[in-house]
C-alpha cells in the first residue's frame, strides 16, 4: 500500500451526512478486537470526510527525545571511529576509513528520514514478507556465504558485504509485534500467538546458530522481552522458556555427535593466528572483523565457543603474557584504564594501534580511553534514555501493534549495545557485537537506522490513550484483525 493511500485512510470524522458526530458514540475505543472491527466498518466511519495528505503529516512530529538521542550517537560515533581508525589508515588519505564510515551513516540518515514520513501501518502488511525474506539471507548466506571467523555469515553483492543476521533480528522484532498486535488479549497473550511466536523464533534461531551464538542469543532475549511486555501469564511463559530450553539441549547434543569434529580445532588457531597478523601489521585489522573472508568453510562453531567460554572463566591476569589468545581482552583493558576518570582526549588514544577490531567490536574500549569513566557512562545513558523514550511512547499509544512495535525495536538496540559493552569490560565472553550506530559496519549501521526510524515513525503516527479522534482515525487506518487495544495504555 502507498503511503499516501494510508494517509488518507487515517481520518478525522467530523460530519456524517452533514451532521457532527457524536465524540463519545463515534470514536469510543474498543476493548476487543471484534468491538474494534465493529467501529472500523460501521457506515459512520465509511462516510466520513477524510483529512489531506498535507494536513495530516503538519498535525503531527516525530519525537524530538529519540531524534536528539539518535543525533548524539552519530556525532560520537563520527569522532570516535577517526579516533579508533588507526589501523586502517593506509597511503596518505588518513580520512578515508572516516569517510567510508560517514557515508553509510549517511544512508541511515536518509533511511530513518524516509521511514519517519512512512506510517507504522505498513509493517503490517509486509511483516511476513521480510521475515522470510531475510530468513533467505540466512539460509543464502549459510550454504554459500563468506565465511568469516569460522562461520559462513556474510554474502557479498556487487562488491557490497552483507550480514544477513543482522537484516533477520529487525525482521523476527517486526513479526513478533505484528503477531502480539494480532493476538493481544486483556488477560496477555492469546495461545495461537504464543505458539506462532515460540515456532518463528525457534525457526530463525536453529537458521542463525550457525552464524553466530550471540545473535542467536540476543534474538532469543528480544523475544522473550516482547513476551513480557505484551503481559504474557506466566504458565505460557514457562512452557516457552522450555521449549526454548530444549531446543539449545538438542542443537548441542547435535553438534556433539556431528562429524568432522576435527574442524573444531581448527577455527581458534584461525582466528588468533588473523589477529596475530593484524597485530604484527602483515595484514589489515579489519580482515579479521566483520566483513573480511577467510578461508575456513562452514565449520562447526561449537569450538569456538567452548575455547571462549573457557578463557572467560579463567580470566587475564596482570602478570599473564599477551598472546593470541588473549591480546583483543588485554589491550581492551589497558584502553579502560588508561583513560581514567576523564580520558585522555579524543584522537590521543595510544590502544587504538594495537587493539585489533578497535573500530568495531572493541569500539567502547576506545571511547572510554578518550572519553574516561564519564563518557564511557554518559554513552551507557543515552542507549537506556532510548529505551525509556520507547517506553513511555509505547505506554500512551492506544492500539497494541504500535506498542509492540516501537518497544521490539528499542529493545533490541539497547540489548545489543549491552552486550557490546558488557563483552568489552570483560562480563561476557568475547564475541563479535557492533556498538549500534557508533561501530564501523555498514549492514549494521543501516539496519539499525531503520528500526530507528520505524520508533520515529510510531511516535508520530500512533494515536495516544485518551485523544478519541486520533483513536478513531488510527481504528479506520489499521485492518481490522489488528485493532487490539493496548491494555497498559487503558490503565491511565
Amino acid at each position: 500500500m502507498k503511503e499516501n493511500d494510508i494517509l488518507e485512510r487515517i481520518e478525522i470524522r467530523e460530519t456524517v451526512d452533514g451532521r457532527p458526530v457524536d465524540g463519545d458514540a463515534g470514536s469510543r475505543r474498543s476493548t476487543s478486537s471484534s468491538s474494534a472491527a465493529t467501529t472500523a466498518s460501521s457506515p459512520a466511519a465509511s462516510g466520513a470526510r477524510k483529512m489531506s495528505t498535507k494536513s495530516m503529516r503538519r498535525a503531527s512530529r516525530p519525537d524530538p527525545y529519540i531524534w536528539g538521542i539518535y543525533i548524539m550517537l552519530l556525532l560520537i560515533s563520527v569522532v570516535e571511529l577517526f579516533s579508533a581508525s588507526s589501523t586502517e589508515v593506509h597511503g596518505d588519505n588518513v580520512y578515508m576509513p572516516l569517510i567510508r564510515h560517514v557515508i553509510f551513516l549517511g544512508i541511515g540518515l536518509g533511511i530513518v528520514l524516509w521511514l519517519q514520513r512512512t506510517p507504522y501501518m505498513v509493517i503490517n502488511r509486509f511483516a511476513w514478507v521480510f521475515a522470510l525474506f531475510s530468513l533467505g539471507l540466512v539460509l543464502l548466506s549459510t550454504l554459500f556465504g563468506e565465511s568469516i571467523n569460522g562461520a559462513q555469515r556474510a554474502i557479498r553483492v556487487a562488491g557490497v558485504t552483507i550480514q544477513p543476521a543482522e537484516i533477520a533480528k529487525l525482521a523476527v522484532v517486526c513479526l513478533l509485534a505484528y503477531i502480539y498486535g494480532k493476538t493481544q488479549t486483556p488477560g496477555g497473550v492469546s495461545n495461537k500467538g504464543v505458539v506462532t511466536s515460540a515456532v518463528v523464533v525457534l525457526v530463525f534461531a536453529a537458521c542463525l546458530v550457525t552464524n553466530g551464538l550471540t545473535n542467536t542469543l540476543l534474538l532469543m532475549v528480544v523475544s522473550i522481552c516482547m513476551m513480557l511486555i505484551g503481559g504474557i501469564q506466566w504458565k505460557k511463559f514457562g512452557m516457552v522458556m522450555l521449549a526454548y530450553g530444549l531446543a539449545v539441549v538438542l542443537l548441542m547434543g547435535f553438534k556433539e555427535i556431528a562429524p568432522s569434529t576435527a574442524d573444531f580445532d581448527n577455527v581458534e588457531p584461525m582466528q588468533t593466528a588473523m589477529v596475530a597478523s593484524a597485530a604484527n601489521g602483515a595484514i589489515s585489522p579489519v580482515q579479521t572483523g566483520i566483513e573480511a573472508e577467510t578461508s575456513g568453510g562452514n565449520l562447526k562453531r561449537s569450538g569456538t565457543w567452548k575455547e571462549r567460554i573457557n578463557r572467560f572463566i579463567a580470566g587475564v591476569n596482570p602478570d599473564d603474557p599477551i598472546t593470541d589468545e588473549n591480546r583483543q581482552v588485554v589491550f581492551a583493558k589497558f584502553a579502560q584504564a588508561n583513560g581514567g576518570m576523564v580520558g585522555q582526549g579524543p584522537g590521543n588514544s595510544r590502544e587504538s594501534a594495537r587493539l585489533p577490531l578497535a573500530f568495531s567490536d572493541y569500539i567502547y574500549s576506545i571511547i572510554v580511553e578518550d572519553t574516561g569513566f564519564i563518557g564511557g557512562a554518559l554513552v551507557l545513558l543515552l542507549y537506556l534514555l532510548l529505551v525509556a523514550r520507547a517506553g513511555r511512547i509505547a505506554y500512551m499509544c492506544s492500539r497494541a501493534f504500535p506498542a509492540f512495535l516501537i518497544m521490539g525495536c528499542a529493545v533490541m538496540i539497547v540489548f545489543q549495545a549491552l552486550v557490546h559493552m558488557a563483552i568489552v569490560t570483560g562480563v561476557f565472553p568475547v564475541s563479535g557485537q557492533p556498538l549500534p550506530f557508533i561501530s564501523k559496519g555498514g549492514t549494521s549501521v543501516i539496519v539499525m537506522s531503520a528500526a530507528l526510524g520505524i520508533m520515529l515513525s510510531v511516535s508520530r503516527f500512533a494515536a495516544h490513550s485518551g485523544n478519541k479522534k486520533e483513536i478513531s482515525a488510527e481504528m479506520n487506518a489499521l485492518p481490522d484483525d489488528m485493532q487490539a487495544a493496548n491494555y497498559s495504555a487503558d490503565q491511565q
